[in-house]
């Protein structure tokens, strides 16, 4: 998943940070390099920047719906292959869905909207007087449709697969679910892959590949989940994203050695390779954060202060 760094940090908007991978501007001057049906370059840069902000409002859908449940948010990576809005609401399946769906029904309420103004300049006859502004019109109009479809398509990490996921936590619970959704993703990525090959699509190729990867991270990640969910918990301390309890016993591997140990019990040093951690990943939202910044959990503190 693309992070902040590498990223420029572009505005800050209620108090979310907004930031753009470097590689975006490689990918704004390639595809801004051929005016394709346009009669100049600046009319592609148009329908690229269309793309951004249309990508832009989908993810500050995500970001303001976790909040609006009680979660954290305020982190947007825009890159290449779209946008990511760092998310971790609260760990129940009704806020999980609303998280995640929110960023969709922006696409659907953008629907009408860009079908009206381009049914307007038909009428207004911006078709023959002013051919380059209507095909721009016609072409974020899709570009949105395009983006919700592919979206919504039922492969993990897409929102699509994450939705499902989402559904499947009701009767399954939060392990399975995540464990399902990710198998599915596999099956998706195959027929990506099938599909790029069809294509001839670099782009799509590259594609496949990053949900490849984020399907495997789901899979081990379910895998974290049905093993902690058997554990007892380490009440003392809280993740500062969706406030779970560490679980007890040796369920973090250091990259060094490839040994597991307990990352809280010994306070970020690997007992076998003397490899220091300052991070730690919460096994339930999947998370990095400081281990300073796992706080005490408030019920144990009015223990403590009893």
């Amino acid at each position: 998943m693309p992070t902040r760094q590498g990223s420029i940090l572009l505005f800050r908007f209620a108090g979310i940070d907004v930031y753009i991978h470097w590689a975006w501007f490689l990918a704004f001057f390639y595809f801004t390099s051929r005016p394709n049906n346009f009669s100049n370059y600046g009319w592609s840069a148009l329908e690229i920047l269309g793309l951004f902000l249309i990508v832009l409002t989908h993810e500050f859908g995500h970001a303001l719906a976790c909040r609006s449940v009680g979660g954290q948010a305020n982190l947007i990576v825009l890159w290449p292959l779209g946008g990511v809005a760092y998310v971790a609401p609260p760990q129940r399946p009704g806020a999980q869905l609303w998280s995640i769906a929110a960023g969709p029904l922006v696409n659907v309420v953008l629907v009408p909207i860009l079908i009206g103004i381009v049914m307007l300049a038909r009428q207004l006859e911006w078709d023959e007087n002013h051919p380059d502004a209507f095909l721009l019109l016609m072409n974020i109009r899709n570009i949105n449709i395009v983006i919700l479809i592919f979206n919504m398509l039922p492969v993990y990490p897409l929102d699509g697969g994450q939705i499902l996921r989402s559904l499947l936590w009701y009767p399954l619970g939060r392990a399975n679910s995540l464990m399902v959704a990710s198998i599915i993703g596999f099956i998706g990525v195959a027929g990506l892959i099938g599909l790029a090959f069809w294509m001839q699509s670099v782009w799509m190729g590259i594609m496949a590949a990053f949900i490849l990867m984020n399907c495997w991270g789901g899979l081990m990640q379910a895998r974290a989940l049905a093993t902690a969910e058997k554990t007892a918990r380490r009440a003392i301390f809280t993740c500062p994203g969706c406030h779970a309890s560490p679980p007890t016993g040796a369920l973090w591997r250091c990259r060094r050695c490839k040994n597991p140990f307990d990352i809280f019990a010994t306070q970020g040093l690997c007992p076998h390779c003397n490899a220091q951690y300052n991070l730690a990943q919460c096994l339930d939202c999947g998370a990095l954060n400081s281990l300073n910044d796992w706080q005490p959990n408030p019920e144990d503190r009015v223990r403590t202060a009893e």
